[in-house]
């Protein structure tokens, strides 16, 4: 038996800010949470920019000694689900623990870890590395730590599906309430690959924007002159709840979760399917799942990387699955043009902004958006939030991989 799973808690850290209020106010007002990196000396690099989380204080939010036992990814989790916790203001010595748990994603995990002791190994020899290498640096040490924190016994695990990992965990801890798993989640995403390698692997794939001189305006999804993603890093967590067990104790409630659908392109392990037929999957598996029908789809929250061949793809794939509806009524939007791309986070945080958009009945621009690029003619919501009261949207992430991954949530009531 299927059971109603509904979102009542958010909580982020993104270059637009450490909280939800922040990201919002900053959606919704247009602003741009890129700039250039000064976590590290970029000067030999390709590439001085990016969505940086700036005045980081991880010894104030978890002390001295437990931050040093965290990556950056990890206490980027912690503090999103430490925010997501309260928001929701669910007391978990009140929930059975074996049935709550945490699923969150992260495309590569503690790579500034794996970057530091590498280094004090070849310079100091490997008797110098810390034992704390792995657990900081292994993909679940974000859930592992969160569930540790509440002592959450149930379902716990850890998604790696490139840029799908966030709304694949999602997707799952969905699935595990829907199909009676689990009373309650903590899940999403985080990542922190704005490292040496991180900066400098995508920029040697010539997968990043080089708009150096002008880093507010490099994120420009669907726009011709796009050039590639910008790496950001950050976190998006929430809290999925069965929908009675929800409202049992009065909590608030920002949308339900109606559907989840996944899929692989099986043809390239970084370019898209080039006619975006394993996005058009994944969308149209989501629409099934949540017994939704194209047309009822207010907004989609696109993947939106500002690629040339990303942006095409997703652009065919929402004509294939919305036919004429597409052009004549869907809106879209792509809120990495203001934050960059936030690899395995980003669909936890572009959940939060879709789950808004309906709480708050306003849409968040596409900013940079001042041509569209070739057959990207839908309405991209440019430049300017819009205030549209909608019911049902659509978030996609779309991974490395030929991962792709398309949640549905709605207005609850």
């Amino acid at each position: 038996m299927s059971r109603r799973v509904v979102i009542t808690g958010m909580g982020v850290v993104t270059g637009l800010g450490h909280t939800v209020k922040e990201l919002w106010d900053g959606l919704t007002a247009g602003k741009s949470g890129v700039g250039p990196l000064d976590v590290f000396d970029t000067t030999e690099f390709k590439v001085h920019f990016g969505g940086q989380i700036r005045n980081w204080d991880p010894a104030a939010l978890f002390g001295v000694k437990e931050a040093r036992h965290l990556d950056r990814f990890a206490q980027f989790a912690m503090s999103a689900a430490m925010q997501a916790v309260a928001d929701s203001g669910i007391a978990w010595e009140k929930v059975e623990p074996y049935r709550a748990g945490v699923y969150i994603g992260s495309g590569i995990g503690g790579l500034n870890e794996f970057e530091t002791q590498h280094t004090i190994m070849m310079e100091k020899g490997p008797s110098r590395i810390s034992p704390f290498t792995i657990p900081k640096l292994m993909v679940n040490a974000a859930s592992g730590h969160v569930s540790i924190k509440y002592g959450l016994k149930g379902p716990t695990s850890a998604i790696a599906t490139a840029c799908a990992s966030a709304a694949n965990a999602i997707g799952d801890a969905f699935n595990l309430i829907r199909f009676n798993h689990a009373d309650a989640m903590i899940t999403g995403g985080s990542e922190a690959a704005i490292t040496h390698m991180g900066l400098g692997g995508f920029a040697a794939m010539r997968a990043l924007s080089t708009r150096n001189d002008d880093p507010t305006r490099a994120s420009r999804p669907f726009d011709k002159d796009r050039d590639g993603f910008v790496l950001s890093e950050g976190a998006g967590i929430v809290i999925l709840e069965e929908e009675s067990f929800a409202r049992a104790r009065g909590a608030r409630i920002y949308a339900e979760v109606l559907g989840y659908g996944m899929s692989a392109d099986g043809s390239h392990i970084t370019a898209p399917d080039d006619q975006g037929r394993g996005a058009a999957r994944a969308m149209a598996n989501c629409l099934a799942d949540g017994h939704c029908a194209p047309d009822q789809i207010g907004y989609i929250n696109a993947h939106g990387t500002s690629t040339g061949l990303g942006d095409l793809a997703e652009t065919r794939a929402m004509k294939t699955i919305f036919g004429h509806y597409a052009t004549k009524g869907l809106l879209v939007s792509s809120t990495k043009s203001e934050l960059g791309h936030l690899l395995g986070a980003s669909g936890g945080v572009e959940l939060i902004a879709s789950a808004l958009a309906i709480h708050t009945g306003v849409l968040p621009p596409t900013i940079n958006l001042d041509h569209p690029g070739d057959e990207c003619d839908l309405d991209y919501i440019p430049h300017s939030a819009r205030e549209v009261r909608v019911n049902r949207v659509m978030s996609n992430s779309f991974g490395f991989g030929g991962h792709n991954a398309s949640l549905l949530i709605a207005r609850h009531g």
